[in-house]
C-alpha cells in the first residue's frame, strides 16, 4: 500500500517575477502614523519637511529588514503526503519549510492543487524558526479518478518586524493517481474476512459441501448423492465410498467495466462508472483472499484497459493502477466488440461479471444479447445499477395529469426492466440490480454464493 503513495517532492525557492519584495502591513501602519503631521503642516510649512524626514526613516527601515531577511534560495519547500490518495476520501497535503537562515520567517504559501481536489485555491500559514523547520497542512477530497496535475508553491514570507515582504516560488509540479475508494474495499475485506468462506481460506481449512473439487472419501452415508460414489474405489473396497468435495479456490474471474455514456450519469457526488469502479475493487480484493485468479476487462467504444489474470499482490496493485485510470466516454459503448474480445481472450469457462447499465430504448439492448451469448459458454453475473428515482415515483401517488405521465412513464421502464432481466436468467446467466450505493455488497454476496453453490 505505500506504493501507492504520491512521492514526496522538494525545491528550493526562488524569484518570483522581476520586482519580487513589498511593503509589510507595519509598514503602512508607521507611513499613516506620519501623516499626523499634516495637521500643524497647515499653521507652519516646516513640518512638511518632518513628514518627509519620517518618511525616510520608516523607508530605511524597510529597507533594513529586507536585507535582514533570508534569500528565497535559503528556504526549501516540501509537499508530503502520507497516504494514497482515494476518491472521494478525506485526507490532508503537508507543506514543509525548511529555513537555513539565521533569521525566522513567518510564510504564507498558495498550493497549485487540481480543481477536484479543492474547490478553492489552498493555503496556509507557518512560522520558521531560524535554521529550523516549520510545516502546515490542507484539508483535499478528490472528485474524479485517475492522474491529476499539482503546480508550484507559491510563497508571501515576512520577518517578525512586518516591515518588508518576499515574494518566491518553489517548482514543485508532480502528477498523482487517484485511486478508487480504497478504504470502502479493505472495509469489505475485512468484513468478509469474519464470514465463513474466507476464515476457511485464510487459515487453510476446507468446507466439505457442494463445491466440485475433491477433497477426500468416506464411506457412504444416507443422503449422499449417488453421483458422489466412487465406483472403482468401491469395487476394491466391497463398500460404498463417497467422495467429499470443497468449494473450488482456483478459479477464474474477469471483471468487465461498461465506460460508455450512460455511466457518465451522477449519482449524489459520483458517477454510475466510479460506483462500478468501487465495487470491482472489492469483489477483486475478496476474489483474492478467496483463491481465484482475476482479471480486469475496460471498454469504451475500444478497449480502455485489460489486465490478465493472476492473484498475487503485484496483481492486485496493477488492478488498482488500471482502474484508476478508467473513464466514462461520450458515446455508446460497443458491447459486441467488448464480448467477441473477451470471447476470444477466455475460451474456459469462467466467472464473467459484466458492471453495465441498460439504455432505455424499444428495441432489446445490445449488452443484453452480449450477455445471453456469451452464457453459453461463461458463467455472467450482469450487475446492472439500479434507478432509485425511477423507484420512487413509480411508489409515489400521482396526483395531477403531469405527475400521473411521469408515474407511467417510470412504470413502463421499471417492468421493461425487469422482463429484460428476466429473460437473461432464463438463458442461464445471474442478474443483480441494485442502487449504486449498495453495489458494492451485494456485488461480493453474490460472488460469495456462486462460490458456495458451486454454481462455477
Amino acid at each position: 500500500m505505500n506504493r501507492l503513495v504520491p512521492s514526496n517532492v522538494a525545491a528550493r525557492a526562488e524569484r518570483a517575477g522581476l520586482f519580487p519584495v513589498a511593503f509589510g502591513r507595519r509598514f503602512f501602519l508607521l507611513f499613516f502614523i506620519g501623516l499626523v503631521w499634516i495637521a500643524p503642516a497647515w499653521q507652519e510649512q516646516r513640518f512638511l519637511y518632518v513628514l518627509a524626514l519620517w518618511d525616510v526613516v520608516v523607508l530605511g527601515l524597510w529597507a533594513w529588514d529586507l536585507s535582514r531577511m533570508p534569500k528565497p534560495e535559503l528556504l526549501e519547500i516540501r509537499r508530503v503526503w502520507n497516504e494514497p490518495l482515494g476518491l472521494t476520501k478525506q485526507m490532508k497535503v503537508a507543506l514543509e519549510v525548511h529555513n537555513s537562515s539565521n533569521a525566522s520567517v513567518s510564510v504564507s504559501m498558495h498550493d497549485e492543487a487540481p480543481e477536484t481536489f479543492c474547490r478553492e485555491l489552498p493555503s496556509a500559514e507557518i512560522s520558521v524558526p531560524a535554521n529550523g523547520v516549520g510545516n502546515a497542512s490542507y484539508p483535499i477530497e478528490p472528485r474524479s479518478r485517475g492522474d491529476a496535475r499539482f503546480g508550484d508553491v507559491w510563497l508571501r514570507y515576512q520577518s517578525p518586524l512586518c516591515l518588508a515582504e518576499r515574494w518566491a516560488r518553489a517548482r514543485l509540479a508532480q502528477t498523482v493517481r487517484v485511486y478508487p475508494n480504497i478504504e470502502d474495499s479493505q472495509k469489505m475485506r475485512l468484513y468478509l474476512m469474519r464470514s465463513r468462506q474466507i476464515e476457511l481460506e485464510k487459515r487453510l481449512k476446507r468446507q466439505r459441501g457442494h463445491g466440485r473439487e475433491f477433497e477426500s472419501l468416506r464411506e457412504y452415508r444416507e443422503g449422499d448423492e449417488f453421483r458422489d460414489i466412487c465406483w472403482s474405489v468401491t469395487a476394491r473396497r466391497g463398500k460404498l465410498i463417497t467422495k467429499v468435495h470443497q468449494i473450488e479456490r482456483s478459479q477464474t474471474v474477469w471483471l468487465v467495466l461498461d465506460a460508455g455514456r450512460l455511466l457518465r450519469a451522477r449519482v449524489d457526488r459520483l458517477t454510475k462508472l466510479d460506483y462500478t469502479v468501487n465495487a470491482a475493487l472489492s469483489l477483486a480484493q475478496v476474489a483474492f483472499y478467496s483463491g481465484d485468479r482475476v482479471a480486469l476487462f475496460a471498454y469504451g467504444r475500444k478497449p480502455q484497459q485489460r489486465v490478465g489474470l493472476g492473484r498475487s499482490v503485484p496483481h492486485l496493485r496493477a488492478l488498482m493502477e488500471s482502474m484508476a485510470q478508467v473513464h466514462a466516454e461520450a458515446f455508446e459503448a460497443d458491447h459486441l466488440l467488448a464480448a467477441e474480445q473477451l470471447m476470444s481472450m477466455q475460451s474456459r469457462r469462467s466467472l464473467i461479471v459484466w458492471l453495465t447499465d441498460l439504455a432505455e430504448t424499444a428495441a432489446t439492448p445490445e449488452v443484453i444479447e452480449c450477455a445471453a451469448k456469451m452464457a453459453t459458454r461463461h458463467l455472467v453475473l450482469l450487475g446492472i445499477i439500479g434507478q432509485p428515482e425511477m423507484r420512487r415515483l413509480v411508489a409515489a401517488n400521482p396526483e395531477n395529469p403531469t405527475e400521473m405521465y411521469q408515474y407511467t412513464a417510470a412504470l413502463e421502464i421499471v417492468q421493461r426492466r425487469s422482463l429484460l432481466l428476466r429473460r437473461l436468467r432464463q438463458q442461464g446467466a445471474l442478474t443483480l440490480e441494485v442502487d449504486p450505493q449498495r453495489l458494492s455488497t451485494s456485488l461480493v454476496n453474490r460472488y460469495l454464493e456462486v462460490k458456495e453453490r458451486g454454481l462455477l
